[in-house]
This record gives C-alpha cells, sequence and structure tokens, in this order.
C-alpha cells in the first residue's frame, strides 16, 4: 500500500504532520524582522533543549558537519586529541581530527561494549604538561546502541582543563544532556533524530572555555566558522542563507518538545528502550549492546543464525518497516531497530509485532507467540 513506509532506523526518524505543515509554508526572506522572530525563539528554545546558557547555533549542515564545526574551531593542527572509539563514529571523529593533522590517541573498546572512563582518568593524570587539548566523546554510539558513560569522563576532563568535545547526535532530545552542569564545552548534534526534523540541520553549542580556546585555533574555515556565526546570532540571524523551511519545522518542533517537557522526553525513550529490549529477549534474540549501557535513541539487535539482512528485507517488503542495518565490519550481522523523535508505544507494537510475524515467516519459532508483544506490553503498563 501506498504511503504507509514507517521508520524505526536511528535516522531519519518519523516526521510529525504539524512539522511537515510548517515547513510546507511560503518561504519568507532570511533577512527580514519576521525571520530574526523566529531565530529568536528557536534559539532560546535551542538552549532550554540543550540545559545551556551557552551559544547554541543553527547550523546547514548534517551531524557531521555539525562535529567537524565544532572540532576546527577550537582545536589546532598542532593539538594533541583523545579521541574515544567503540563505534563508527568515534572513528569518524578520530579520521577528521587526523585529516587535520591533529596527534590523535585513540581510546578504544570493543563495538558494543562502553568506553571505559577510568582509561580517560589515567591519560589524563598523566599529562602533566596539559599537552592534551580536547577530548572527544561520542554520547550514544549509533552504530551500536551503546550509551557512553558521558557525566564520568566529562568530569575526568574538566578536572584536567582540556576541551570535552561532545557527539550528542542520537543523545540530544532522547536523553538527560546537560551541558552546563556536566562542563560539556562543544556539543553537536543533528535535526533528523530527536528533533523530530528531516535532515539538513545541525547545532553546536559552545562554551566560554571553549570561545577562549578558539584564539589559539588557526585551522582554516570559511563557511563553518563559529565566530561568524557568533556575530549573526546577536542579530538573530545567519552569516550565509539558511534552510528557511526547515527552521520553520524546527520551531514547530521545538513548541512540541517544551509542551512535552524534559523529563516526559527522557522517560518516553527510556520505556520505549526498556520495553524494546525486553521484547528482543522474549523473541529468543540478543541485544548487542549490554542493558546497564544502553542507548535510549536505538536498540542494536544479534539474530544469529538468522542473517539480520533477511529480517530487514522481509520487514520492509512485508510490512514496509524499515530498520536499519549494521555497519562496518557487522553489516548483516547485526540490525538496529530506532525509537528516538517522534515514536511512542503505538510504533514499538507495530514494530515488535511485524517482527514476531517475520521471524516465523524465516523459520525462528523458538518462542512463544505474541512473547515479544507480552513482554513491551508489560513494560508499558507498569510505566
Amino acid at each position: 500500500m501506498e504511503d504507509k513506509h514507517m521508520l524505526m532506523i536511528p535516522g531519519p526518524t518519523p516526521v510529525p504532520e504539524s512539522v511537515l505543515l510548517a515547513m510546507a509554508k511560503h518561504p519568507i526572506g532570511h533577512r527580514s524582522g519576521a525571520f530574526s522572530e523566529i531565530m529568536a525563539e528557536v534559539t532560546e528554545n535551542l538552549q532550554w533543549l540543550f540545559q545551556t546558557k551557552n551559544d547554541v547555533f543553527c547550523l546547514a549542515a548534517s551531524g557531521t558537519g555539525a562535529m567537524e564545526a565544532g572540532l576546527i574551531n577550537f582545536l589546532d593542527s598542532s593539538d594533541k586529541v583523545l579521541v574515544g572509539t567503540n563505534g563508527k563514529f568515534g572513528d569518524r571523529w578520530a579520521i577528521i581530527c587526523e585529516t587535520y593533522g591533529m596527534d590523535v590517541e585513540r581510546i578504544e573498546a570493543p563495538w558494543g561494549e562502553a568506553l571505559d572512563p577510568e582509561a580517560f582518568k589515567a591519560k589524563l593524570a598523566a599529562d602533566t604538561n596539559k599537552e592534551i587539548k580536547g577530548v572527544v566523546v561520542t554520547h550514544s554510539e549509533t552504530s551500536t546502541g551503546v550509551l557512553n558513560d558521558l557525566e564520568t569522563i566529562s568530569g575526568y576532563v574538566k578536572d584536567h582543563g582540556a576541551l570535552m568535545i561532545v557527539d550528542s547526535v542520537t543523545s540530544m532530545g532522547s536523553c538527560n544532556v546537560p551541558v552546563d552542569e556536566w562542563g560539556l564545552d562543544v556539543v553537536a548534534t543533528g535535526s533528523q533524530k530527536g528533533f523530530m526534523l528531516p535532515p539538513g540541520l545541525g547545532f553546536v553549542s559552545v562554551s566560554d572555555k571553549a570561545w577562549a580556546a578558539y584564539e589559539n585555533a588557526k585551522i582554516p574555515r570559511f563557511y563553518l566558522d563559529l565566530k561568524s556565526a557568533k556575530k549573526s546570532l546577536a542579530k538573530n540571524t545567519t552569516p550565509f542563507t539558511p534552510p528557511v523551511n526547515l527552521i520553520f519545522g524546527l520551531q514547530t518542533a521545538l513548541q512540541m518538545m517544551k509542551r512535552e517537557g524534559l523529563e516526559n522526553i527522557f522517560a518516553r525513550h527510556a520505556r520505549l528502550t526498556e520495553a524494546t529490549r525486553a521484547a528482543i529477549k522474549a523473541l529468543g534474540l540478543k541485544t548487542f549492546a549490554p542493558d546497564s549501557n544502553a542507548s535510549k535513541a536505538v536498540t542494536s539487535v544479534d539474530p544469529s543464525p538468522i542473517g539480520a539482512e533477511d529480517i530487514r528485507k522481509a520487514m520492509r517488503s512485508q510490512f514496509d518497516i524499515a530498520l536499519a542495518g549494521g555497519q562496518d565490519d557487522y553489516k548483516g550481522k547485526i540490525f538496529r531497530i530506532g525509537h528516538l523523535g517522534f515514536v511512542h508505544e503505538r510504533d514499538v507494537i507495530t514494530a515488535i509485532a511485524a517482527l514476531e510475524a517475520t521471524l516465523q515467516s524465516l523459520g525462528h519459532t523458538d518462542f512463544e507467540a505474541g512473547a515479544g508483544l507480552k513482554a513491551a506490553a508489560s513494560v508499558f503498563q507498569q510505566s
């Protein structure tokens, strides 16, 4: 059936009808007073979501673009940087730093496991000459469904004095990321995740400490120069042409999020995570990330001996439900269920019911009929 496609991937995520309608409005001039009023409201609400008094910039970029801006504006090509790598995106930030000539030291953990905060503590404590200028951590590692202990790592970084630079692409808007409370200096994310928008916008928050580091960061930049963005933000505008209609949608999405409230947003995502993981286990499948460090945005599943791609293909062809696949060495070995942004209980129930039917059609019957639905429903009833 046409127009029944259902996204259960960690991005892009479903978009509310009110946001779609906002984006369908006729564009207005991006140098007009009306647009500046919208930007003022959007900036205030972004600060609310980031839980910060810092500058928060809205860029015409993906999450990767936002992260690159966060790296090259505040680190120099000669700087030593610690980068946590336990998945595809941690690896990506290390590669970007190396591309700009930085001295990168990786703190690694196997895919599917969390980074060890004590490894960061040891490296930082040994750096008595304060050569380490930045620490880069992916909070929610989208490729594996692991939530790293950002709060603890950030505490060690704060004691040392380096910049704490964070990929919050699938954590912002799905779990608590109190930027000011945790002392996070640069935090980047993207619109197509917890923000309930299509791809196209990146967001970066910048602390006063990061702005001080900006003066010593000499990497050439133009479009991604956040000092230009700061000057424009003071006038409630942007240095270059913004995607006006996406910002219309952002205005509406942030209004929706404020009506729901931060605590309710976090509780909803925690509930969806718990229900999804309970259902997966009830179906005789294995969750890839441990319960103790489970992302609140995406659940990764190891369905062996059933092929992950066989499951994804059947879910798409039979039910028009999109699940995400594994990446790099885990391509074909795991699949990922996104449950962030404009997702609630009905969506998880639908996806689990379709997954049960799919598993049965592929010959996996090592579970009681309805076990997944029962497990998910039990979580929802208790909460």
